[in-house]
C-alpha cells in the first residue's frame, strides 16, 4: 500500500445543490492533483471552464493538496501555492525544490513547509489575508500548481559478453576533454530559463475601485497554525530541465464561481400537473 508520506528533495539545481455538483475528478496524466477539505474529508468537486479547472472553497476551512504518482517511476513535484513554493517560500518556479513521490505514491501536502517536520496549515481565505498578499505577492493569488519531472534513469551497464580493451593514454585524454564538454553542455542545460508563464493583468493596469471590490471577494491560501508534518531529504536527478507536465487547479469562492458563470447556475424544475393528486378535498 502506497505510503502517505511526502519525500521532501532539496536540490542544488534548484455549499453547492446537488443539480450543479459534478462530482471530484483529478487533474493530470502524470500526477494526479485533487483539492481536500480536511475537515470533512471531501475532494471537492471540479468544473471545467474557460480552458481551466477550477474547485470551490469556503472561507476558513483547511485543504489538502492530494498528489497520486502514476507512473512506474520516481517523480518530483515542485508545488506553487498562489505563485509561491510550497516549500521554501520563494515566488515559485520550476527549477526550485519540491517533493519526490515513489512510484504510484499518494500524499496529502497539507501547508507550507515550515521545517522537515511541521508545515502551516493551508486554508482558504480573504485574498488580502493570504500568505502570498501579505508577503508582497498578490498577483497570482487563486491557482495551486504542480510541475512534475521524470527521473534521470542511469544507462544499463553493458553484457558481460564484451569487454572492451583499455583505452590508450590519448584515448583518456580525448574521453577526458568530452566529458568536460559534457558537464559543462549539462550545467548550461540546468541554469536554462524557465518557459515564461502567462499571468493576469497587473494591479497597474485596472482602475482602483474596480480593483478593490474584486480584491476584496476573492479567495487566497492563509498561513495557518503550525501542525506536524514529517518529511526527509532524498536525492533526485532530473531527467530534463523543463518538466514533463504542469498541472493547474483555480479555486475561488462557489459564488463567485457561480456569479462568473465558471458554475452554472441550476435550472428550477417547472411544476408538472398531476393527474390524481390526493383524496377530493373541500371547497374553499
Amino acid at each position: 500500500m502506497p505510503t502517505r508520506r511526502a519525500l521532501l528533495a532539496l536540490l542544488a539545481a534548484a455549499a453547492a445543490t446537488a443539480c450543479s455538483t459534478p462530482p471530484a475528478r483529478a487533474v493530470g496524466s502524470l500526477v494526479d492533483v485533487q483539492i481536500v477539505e480536511r475537515g470533512r474529508g471531501e475532494t471537492l468537486s471540479t468544473w471545467h471552464a474557460r480552458g481551466s479547472t477550477w474547485v470551490a472553497g469556503r472561507p476558513g476551512d483547511r485543504y489538502a493538496v492530494r498528489l497520486t504518482n502514476r507512473s512506474p517511476g520516481r517523480v518530483l513535484v515542485v508545488l506553487s501555492v498562489d505563485g509561491v513554493n510550497a516549500v521554501s517560500g520563494e515566488t515559485a518556479a520550476v527549477g526550485q525544490t519540491g517533493y519526490v513521490l515513489a512510484p504510484y505514491q499518494s500524499a496529502e501536502i497539507t501547508g507550507w513547509r515550515k521545517s522537515y517536520s511541521e508545515a502551516a496549515a493551508f486554508y482558504f481565505t480573504a485574498l488580502p489575508d493570504s500568505y502570498a498578499a501579505r508577503t508582497g505577492r498578490p498577483d497570482n493569488v487563486g491557482v495551486i500548481g504542480a510541475a512534475v519531472f521524470r527521473e534521470r534513469v542511469p544507462e544499463p551497464p553493458m553484457g558481460s559478453w564484451f569487454q572492451p580493451s583499455p583505452p590508450l593514454a590519448k584515448d583518456r585524454a580525448a574521453n577526458g576533454a568530452l566529458e568536460s564538454e559534457r558537464q559543462k553542455s549539462q550545467a548550461a542545460d540546468s541554469a536554462a530559463p524557465a518557459a515564461p508563464v502567462t499571468q493576469e493583468p497587473s494591479a497597474s493596469r485596472r482602475a482602483p475601485s474596480e480593483l478593490a471590490a474584486r480584491e476584496e471577494k476573492r479567495l487566497g491560501t492563509g498561513h495557518g497554525e503550525r501542525e506536524y508534518s514529517p518529511t526527509t531529504q532524498t536525492a533526485f536527478e532530473r531527467a530534463s530541465s523543463q518538466p514533463a507536465e504542469i498541472v493547474q487547479v483555480r479555486y475561488d469562492s462557489y459564488q463567485n464561481l457561480l456569479a462568473s458563470g465558471i458554475i452554472p447556475r441550476p435550472r428550477p424544475i417547472p411544476r408538472q400537473p398531476d393527474a390524481f393528486p390526493s383524496f377530493v378535498p373541500d371547497p374553499g
